[in-house]
């Protein structure tokens, strides 16, 4: 992405967290593999990923999660964690796996992969998850009601992914204001595009949940402060899958920098922006501080581009915006890990949360 130097002091970050991509290793490693992604995540700043289940072969297995780790141990440049997946039928996998995970992940609605489950089998698949740790939604409108009720029932904790609208972000408030142990994290997509975007960028524009009118973003905007993440959900896809209609943006690589256009902007405060992207993942993973670690951002203006990504994502919807500080310098555990748009971190030298 070009841009301009600047001789203005650096801002200085923790090291930020996203608790929410898609790695797609194993299985489809044309589109993203955790070599790639990982260094993506610290050209973005982010020093912990957390990728989900939904690979070509679902990580519902204690088996295909062995696979899965086996794969990063040797890739990975930055702290990754995993989640498990469910369709209703491995609840017997649970114990095996829980020691390894950082979540269980369940889609109520269509997205890649086709592992959506009936919200029918909701009850039965908390209980057998217990309340160790969190379960993340994919619960759109049309279920997440339903999906909240079950967890106030149950008393579990869960946190909604991606949510994009004021249908589905005013049952969380009401949730939360009465005592449900729920958590909701938000997309820079859904804050920073609309459905007038979606139509202009045609099967580009492809992503769910969909992109919303701008009367819903709005609303988003207005109850940022209750909103606790800013998670990327980053999605990599080839140019010719996403010609095809296939659903997803990639994102390490824009969140910060239109998050700190935003700041600029005043749409919000660099607290605010600390806490969607660094203190609330913590939270919602009960994650420890991690010493040492910190992202270092050159105060530059620049127009968004997929040129010069470390993602395999050769595009990026937010192609010709205007984006707001270039990372200059990662730090994890101590060592410069990220300089100058080149990766100093080994292969493999990642640790698996």
């Amino acid at each position: 992405m070009g841009g301009m130097t600047t001789s203005s002091p650096l801002i200085r970050l923790p090291g930020l967290i996203d608790i929410h991509v898609h790695l797609r290793d194993p299985g489809q490693t044309h589109k993203e593999d955790f070599g790639s992604g990982t260094a993506a995540a610290l050209a973005g700043g982010f020093t912990r990923v957390f990728d989900m289940p939904n690979n070509a072969t679902p990580v519902t297995t204690a088996a295909v999660l062995d696979e899965k780790m086996a794969s990063a141990r040797g890739k990975i440049v930055c702290d990754t964690g995993f989640y498990f997946g469910s369709l209703g039928d491995n609840l017997d996998e649970f114990p095996a796996i829980m020691d390894r995970v950082s979540g269980l992940k369940l889609y109520l609605n269509v997205t890649t992969g086709g592992y959506r489950i009936d919200a029918d089998y909701l009850e039965r698949i908390f209980k057998a998850w217990g309340h160790a740790k969190p379960i993340l939604l994919h619960a759109e409108a049309d279920v997440i009601v339903t999906a909240l009720g079950v967890a106030k029932a149950l008393d579990q904790r869960v946190h909604v992914c991606h949510v994009s609208n004021r249908a589905e972000l005013e049952p969380i408030l009401r949730a939360k204001a009465e005592g449900v142990d729920v958590t909701c994290g938000v997309t820079p997509h859904h804050l920073f595009l609309n459905e007038a975007d979606a139509r202009r960028l045609g099967n580009y524009g492809e992503v769910r949940p969909a992109l919303k009118p701008q009367a819903d973003v709005d609303y988003l905007w207005e109850h940022f402060d209750e909103i606790d993440v800013v998670e990327s959900d980053h999605a990599p896809h080839t140019k010719a899958e996403k010609e095809a209609g296939t659903f997803g943006f990639p994102g390490l690589e824009t969140t910060l920098p239109l998050m700190l256009a935003a700041e600029r902007d005043g749409r919000l405060t660099r607290a605010q922006l600390v806490a969607k992207l660094a203190d609330g993942p913590r939270r919602v993973l009960g994650l420890a501080e991690e010493a040492d670690t910190f992202v270092e951002v050159e105060p530059v203006g620049f127009e968004m581009s997929a040129e010069g990504m470390q993602s395999r994502a050769a595009w990026t919807p937010f192609a010709g915006r205007t984006g707001f500080g270039r990372v200059k310098r990662v730090t994890l555990r101590g060592a410069v890990v990220y300089e100058d748009g080149v990766v100093l971190a080994a292969p493999g030298s990642g640790r698996l949360v």
